[in-house]
C-alpha cells in the first residue's frame, strides 16, 4: 500500500474512533505529510497509529494523540498559539493550517535546528530555541497554549502569558511514568483545570 493510501486509511480510522471530528482538522491531517517529520528509517511506519523515534531520546506522538490534542485546543483562524515542545514539528504544522500564528519552542538544539528547517515553508510558524516552561514573554499574550511533553505542573509563565478566556492543553504528571491530559481555561485570572485521560509523554526538560 502506498503512503498516500495508508494516510487516508489512518484518517478514516481516526474519524471512526472519534479522535478526528472537525472538518478543518481532518483536512489539516490530509494536507500535512507525517513522513516528512520522521527520520528516514522509520518513514515506512508514518501512518501506523503509534509514536516513533525522532532522535535525541524524543518521539513524534501517535496520530490519535495529535488528533485528540488538536481537537481539544478548539483551534480558530484568529488564534495565536504557543506550543511547548516543538519536537519533530508535526503538531505545529497541523495547527498552522487551523490558526493565525504558531509560536513554538524546543529545548534540544538538534531537534530545534531540524524542526526550524522543516517548518521554514510555513509562513505563520515561528520556531524558538529555549526552555518552554518560561514561555516567550515578547510573543505573548497567547489565545491558546499546547504542551506536548509531560509537565510536573502548570508554570506561572504559561498562566501569565495566556489571554483572559484562553485555553491550555497539557499532560500533567501523575507519577509512575504517565500523565493526565488536562484542559485549563483562564477566567478572571484563574486557571480552571479539568483532567481527562491517562497519557504517556516524554518529560518536559529545563535548562
Amino acid at each position: 500500500m502506498e503512503l498516500c493510501d495508508k494516510k487516508e486509511f489512518l484518517i478514516q480510522s481516526l474519524v471512526s474512533r472519534g479522535y478526528l471530528r472537525s472538518r478543518d482538522v481532518i483536512e489539516a491531517f490530509r494536507k500535512v505529510n507525517r513522513e516528512d517529520f520522521i527520520p528516514g528509517e522509520y518513514r515506512r511506519f508514518a501512518y501506523e497509529d503509534e509514536p516513533l523515534p525522532i532522535g535525541e531520546g524524543q518521539t513524534i506522538s501517535a496520530p490519535h494523540m495529535v488528533a485528540i490534542m488538536t481537537e481539544l485546543l478548539e483551534p480558530r483562524k484568529s488564534d495565536k498559539v504557543f506550543e511547548v515542545g516543538t519536537g519533530s514539528g508535526y503538531q505545529a504544522a497541523i495547527l498552522s493550517l487551523l490558526v493565525k500564528e504558531i509560536v513554538t519552542i524546543e529545548l534540544d538544539r538538534t531537534l530545534y535546528e531540524r524542526a526550524k528547517k522543516l517548518l521554514s515553508g510555513y509562513a505563520n510558524i515561528k520556531v524558538f530555541h529555549g526552555d518552554g516552561s518560561k514561555g516567550i514573554p515578547e510573543e505573548s499574550p497567547f489565545d491558546k497554549i499546547i504542551v506536548t511533553c509531560g509537565s510536573d505542573r502548570i508554570y506561572s509563565a504559561w498562566k501569565e502569558q495566556l489571554k483572559e478566556g484562553g485555553m491550555l492543553v497539557v499532560p500533567l504528571n501523575e507519577g509512575y511514568g504517565y500523565q493526565k491530559l488536562a484542559v485549563a481555561r483562564k477566567s478572571k485570572g484563574i486557571l480552571r483545570v479539568r483532567r481527562l485521560m491517562d497519557v504517556a509523554f516524554v518529560p518536559l526538560r529545563h535548562i
